[in-house]
């Protein structure tokens, strides 16, 4: 038998990201002011431009003497992202970008405006150490963990898109954010921590964006979830199970090596508990892997009792890959199934196939360049 390892920590020391604003809880930032010969007022001031104007432009920062701004910026703002690409798709509604942080590192973000709401998946690692065979991240291998200012970048760099009326239908607000993009975000828990802080903190100290549109995603990290449901932020927690049976999931999400079919649900329904929060059940469909009916059989009986909705994703194939999307036929079966055992069930709208939307496919293209 093959032996699987799981990366949980960087594997190789880098230069570290330079310290920005979104590093530090309020109480941080005005400690760091101080410590620069500031008044600690500055860190305030530059947190309202920040996360209520979304502004990292030291020229429009008014309040601030014009000699000082460049210091304030330098201190508080660094540059940690750098736009590489941006590919759109659906009319202009649904936007990937490619980042380049400061070390070359890429990472992606994808923005998505739907009729009610507009929703941002960012990545919170570059790379993934979870090993799925069926995503383009997880077979990248980790690269490193992101720095919670390098998460928050992405989704201000989202909100600003929003207000300036870049995506179709004009000037909008960022209503949603998912954890869905690179990386296990419960790999990188003190630095997601802080990113779900600064995002359903109040103006100025956060983006003031409720907790509730709020989504981590995890391939099952249960020692995560449980720190998670007591740190009081009451996000919604997506569980990516893909089968209900451990000798599949076993070899499509490695880390059921550690954490079993059993176990995850147990600890998502703790978290149900404590937090009064339905947790999400996301389950890629692949074609004649874990899209048969007994499977979906097995899965209602699982979740029937339980405060579970199910998302079902049809597999967003990547190039080269021998798995692919299930067949409609499948999918409205298994579908069928669910619904049989009055588990709520949805097909998620597939966005992005044709911008390499699947996470890491667009970071890949780059590299081989």
């Amino acid at each position: 038998m093959t032996e699987i390892k799981l990366v949980f920590d960087e594997p190789v020391q880098r230069k570290k990201a330079p310290k920005h604003l979104a590093d530090f809880s309020p109480e941080e930032r005005r400690a760091l002011a101080v410590e620069n010969g500031l008044p600690a007022f500055r860190a305030n001031q530059v947190a309202t431009h920040y996360f209520t104007h979304l502004s990292n432009d030291p020229e429009t920062w008014t309040d601030i003497p014009a000699d000082m701004r460049s210091k304030v910026a330098e201190i508080f703002t660094p540059k940690l992202i750098e736009l590489v690409t941006t590919r759109t798709t659906d009319n202009g509604m649904t936007r990937k970008d490619l980042w380049k942080l400061h070390d070359g590192v890429l990472v992606e973000s994808v923005l998505m405006r739907y009729t009610d709401r507009v929703t941002v998946c960012i990545s919170s690692q570059a790379g993934c150490g979870m090993n799925c065979p069926f995503c383009a991240t997880g077979q990248a291998g980790l690269t490193r963990n992101l720095t919670a200012g390098e998460i928050t970048e992405q989704i201000v760099a989202a909100a600003r898109a929003c207000v300036n009326g870049e995506l179709p239908g004009g000037e909008a607000r960022l209503s949603n954010i998912v954890f869905m993009g690179m990386g296990e975000p419960l790999a990188n828990y003190n630095a997601v921590v802080r990113t779900l802080r600064n995002i359903t903190a109040p103006n100025p100290d956060g983006l003031g964006i409720s907790a509730r549109s709020v989504t981590v995603s995890t391939v099952g990290l249960v020692n995560g979830i449980e720190k998670l449901m007591d740190e009081g932020i009451n996000c919604t927690l997506a569980v990516s199970l893909h089968t209900p049976d451990d000798e599949l999931r076993d070899s499509l999400v490695p880390i059921n090596s550690r954490f079993k079919v059993r176990e995850v649900l147990a600890a998502a329904d703790a978290y149900e508990k404590k937090t009064g929060r339905r947790y999400s059940i996301e389950y890629a469909l692949i074609r004649d892997i874990n899209d048969q009916s007994w499977r979906a059989d097995l899965l209602g009986r699982l979740l029937k009792s339980r405060n579970a909705h199910v998302n079902l994703i049809p597999l967003n194939p990547t190039p080269g890959s021998k798995w692919t999307a299930s067949r409609r036929e499948d999918e409205a079966e298994f579908v069928r199934i669910l619904e049989s055992y009055g588990v709520p069930v949805t097909v998620r709208d597939t966005r992005g196939r044709e911008i390499d939307g699947a996470c890491g496919q667009l970071a890949a293209a780059e590299k081989s360049k």
